[in-house]
């Protein structure tokens, strides 16, 4: 192979094989806060309104900072932890990046 050359990996939506690099990047979710900013793992957040969580009696108020977010397979929506509140999944539209 070439330098040119690129591993393929078989689309089983198209029946086809195409480029790795071209399949990776058709994959690749990208998970925007409310203001467009591209959010990543470990990322901290801060809630812009005051967020009830249902299943508590716990509001979070605006200005909560939320450290170390984990994205899911959903790019509105982030998994994260809150020293109140276990396995708190927050939609991407509540949070600004810090």
């Amino acid at each position: 192979m070439s330098a040119g050359d690129d591993d393929y990996v078989y689309d089983e939506a198209s029946g086809e094989w195409r480029p790795a690099s071209e399949m990776a990047a058709a994959n690749a979710i990208v998970v925007q806060d409310s203001a467009g900013n591209v959010l990543a793992d470990g990322d901290s957040v801060t809630l812009i309104k005051d967020l009830k969580v249902k299943g508590t009696n716990t509001t979070l108020k605006q200005g909560t900072v939320i450290r170390s977010i984990r994205l899911t397979d959903d790019p509105e929506h982030i998994d994260c932890k809150h020293e109140t509140i276990k396995g708190l999944v927050l939609r991407t539209e509540f949070v600004r990046k810090r």
